[in-house]
């Protein structure tokens, strides 16, 4: 499968659980993959593991809440690799609290990484993406985007907003043949979900399948769309 051959990729939250499954299938599908995570260490084995396997690939570690750090491992990526063509957002935290126990600081952590870095990253890469007439930005969203959870507030909060971060750039940059979707899993089987009280429904490999079609195969028609998974 080929259908990314000669695209870069940026994924981020790419040392494990899904974003690690969506950066492996975007190299089976032949783009060069950047692999960002807040540890190097993290970056460099999943990097190693597609590089084994025979596909490029370029270990970043940065936050995406840091603006200036999101701006400067993007031009680490072109450097290295050459422009964005794919972005998948996959980095975020969960916070379980009740907002009657929730700190300032809680709160502005949770919407730093869910919403601000997937603006920080999309405002970076989507100006070339639209310049070159070709681009795909996928955010990994929640059902909690769609539902209230107990105790989950600031992550549902998060994850409403880049539902509608997804729609709004989507109709903005639809006419430049840059397709814009979000994907919302329920429970998927990852170091997040443990200690929730929520059993699995599915696997990052079947999210990533979902994410890695809406790279490649599925029409412009489809920008805009938050795709639920139930398992």
């Amino acid at each position: 499968m080929n259908k990314l051959a000669g695209r870069v990729a940026l994924v981020t939250g790419a040392s494990r659980g899904i974003g690690r499954a969506v950066a492996e299938r975007l190299a089976e599908a032949g783009a060069a993959v950047a692999v960002l995570s807040t540890t190097e260490p993290g970056s460099l084995a999943v990097a190693d593991a597609i590089r084994s396997r025979g596909g490029r690939a370029l270990a970043i570690a940065a936050d995406v809440a840091d603006a200036s750090a999101v701006d400067e491992a993007v031009a680490s990526v072109e450097r290295g690799l050459g422009p964005v063509d794919v972005l998948v957002n996959d980095a975020g935290v969960a916070l379980r609290r009740p907002v009657a126990e929730m700190s300032d600081a809680d709160w502005d952590r949770v919407l730093a990484v869910n919403l601000s870095g997937p603006f920080y990253l999309a405002r970076r890469c989507v100006a070339g993406m639209a310049e070159r007439r070709w681009g795909r930005v996928v955010n990994v969203s929640s059902i909690s985007g769609r539902v209230g959870t107990p105790g989950m507030t600031a992550y549902c909060a998060s994850k409403w907003g880049l539902n509608g971060l997804t729609q709004a750039l989507a109709a903005e940059v639809k006419e430049r043949n840059v397709l814009v979707a979000a994907v919302l899993p329920g429970s998927v089987d990852t170091d997040m979900l443990k200690g929730s009280g929520w059993e699995p429904e599915m696997t990052p490999a079947e999210v990533a399948k979902v994410v890695t079609f809406l790279c490649t195969e599925a029409p412009l028609a489809m920008t805009g769309s938050l795709v639920e998974m139930f398992g």
